[in-house]
């Protein structure tokens, strides 16, 4: 089974490529076309799913992205919809692809506009704008009148939708060097961009909508991706499957060397993370200083002393383990992990703490194991000040081979790496999740599915979804502003369920 969907590239890539397919025989007005009514159609679904009025205004630039909005328009103009254009530019200064779907629009009946202050802008109190300024065509920082657009765009009312790339969004680097559309959803062309997903891209990009623009397939695959997005279908399909006669054992057990004093939070979020999660078993091994703390948690919780003999011969019976949330670091804890780690034999998760406490022993371990560090604590792995937003992919990649780990690299997107594989990142969640014990919660649903029996991989990426899944769940419930981690937990059964009717069985 695959993980890797759509590739992801860098906007130079993807239009060098369009160049070749142009250069070697396809027709480009045809692509333009094509995509003019790719965007059409998600635009009608976008106004049918949030019932709005079938009113669209068109903010055009002078390159090729303009053209794609101007033939978008003419088949909303042919479906009903109330069309008006915003010519920003001179047309006579604009793309021939642009000036001729422009005529096209205009004698299908739509209306152009040449605005040159924002008072002479009138936008719709309902409604669509699709932002057809820049697209790949962006260089340099957008200023005067159409950084005043753009950020009138952005506080209006109506549901702003962009064309390939948010005007304003450098599509390679993902920055924003003045100001950039906030897309309510990205209609990307052929494939998606390489800054979506960097420095400030997941900011802007809103939903990413895939638009076919009609370019063969063969160049699709010459492509080089930096990455790839998960696979939407493939997901579904790594629920385990229990059995009718499982037992506990079966379902998978787990043991947690976690939580200290004042800490203990943090091993009890992670321990319900994956009992919730499926595990038919979860022992947590306490110190004897937070015994008091935990006396009073959730029944279905085994508990046992921190003893390294009472842990090895329970990693006998178990499945897989987590070392790390509220763990502390004191000298005692760091000898104590730095010597049980090594004699485990179970696949192993590794957060915060034990995480740091390990770094230096990871090239030793002997069992499958994954970590889970979020961008300033990858830093602190690299021993660097700060994180490389500039080459982090190769970093991460590279660390994952030579240290021979799963690296799931927390954050928004969330991407993993393992040695001999494409990284994959996976864009889920809500900007509620940043809030103490998310990552904990995340550790116990990553030790669940190894202890079901998924490979690193697998279970990284089934986990990484479900809890980013059940991040926008709970966020739609209570807002982003008062969701907490035991909302994420309660809200995982439904993201389950639904996970569920998308699978096979």
């Amino acid at each position: 089974m695959t993980l890797e969907g759509y590739k992801v590239v860098s906007a130079k890539a993807m239009a060098d490529m369009e160049k070749l397919s142009i250069d070697e025989g396809a027709n480009a007005q045809q692509y333009m076309q094509t995509a003019g009514l790719g965007i059409s159609k998600i635009v009608e679904n976008y106004c049918l799913l949030f019932k709005l009025q079938k009113k669209v205004i068109l903010l055009v630039g002078k390159g090729n992205n303009g053209g794609d909005a101007y033939a978008s328009g003419c088949d909303l103009l042919k479906k009903g919809f109330q069309v008006t254009a915003y010519q920003l530019f001179p047309l006579d200064e604009s793309s021939d692809l642009c000036k001729a779907n422009g005529k096209e629009f205009l004698s299908g009946g739509g209306e152009m506009l040449f605005p040159t202050t924002l008072d002479a802008l009138h936008l719709f109190s309902d409604g669509v704008i699709i932002d057809g300024i820049f697209g790949t065509g962006l260089t340099g920082e957008v200023s005067g009148f159409i950084k005043e657009v753009i950020e009138h765009a952005n506080t209006h009312n109506m549901h702003l939708l962009s064309i390939d790339i948010p005007s304003g969004l450098n599509g390679d680097t993902g920055e924003v060097k003045s100001v950039a559309i906030k897309a309510r959803a990205t209609m990307y062309l052929g494939l998606p961009k390489l800054g979506f997903f960097i420095r400030d891209g997941i900011n802007h990009i809103g939903s990413p909508q895939h638009c076919d623009f009609g370019m063969d397939v063969e160049y699709i695959h010459q492509i080089t991706p930096s990455f790839h997005l998960v696979s939407e279908k493939a997901v579904p399909k790594l629920l385990p499957k229990p059995k009718h006669n499982q037992n506990k054992y079966d379902a998978g057990y787990v043991l947690a060397i976690a939580g200290s004093p004042g800490m203990t939070g943090a091993a009890m979020l992670a321990c319900s993370g994956a009992l919730r999660s499926g595990a038919g078993m979860v022992r947590l091994f306490y110190s004897e200083a937070m015994k008091n703390e935990i006396s009073n948690e959730f029944y279905e919780l085994l508990k046992s002393p921190r003893l390294e003999a009472t842990i090895l011969k329970e990693a006998k019976r178990a499945k897989s383990a987590l070392i790390g949330p509220g763990l502390g670091r004191g000298k005692e804890t760091a000898m104590f992990i730095r010597s049980i780690a090594p004699k485990l034999t179970v696949p192993t998760v590794l957060d915060a703490d034990g995480l740091i406490l390990l770094r230096d022993e990871l090239k030793t371990l002997k069992q499958d194991v994954i970590i889970t560090p979020h961008k300033g604590e990858m830093a602190a792995l690299l021993d660097l000040e700060k994180f490389p937003e500039d080459n982090f992919m190769q970093i991460c990649q590279r660390f994952a081979e030579i240290n021979n780990v799963t690296l799931v690299l927390k954050g928004a997107p969330t991407f993993i790496f393992e040695k001999g594989t494409s990284p994959i990142a996976i864009n889920k969640g809500d900007p509620g999740m940043a809030s103490a014990g998310m990552g904990d919660v995340l550790t116990g649903m990553i030790a669940a599915f190894l202890a079901a029996g998924l490979k690193a991989r697998e279970a990284a990426t089934l986990a990484v979804y479900l809890h980013g899944f059940a991040g926008e769940l709970g966020s739609s419930m209570l807002t982003s502003y008062h969701m907490i981690a035991t909302d994420l937990i309660k809200a995982l059964p439904t993201a389950i369920t639904q996970l569920l009717k998308q699978s096979a069985y």
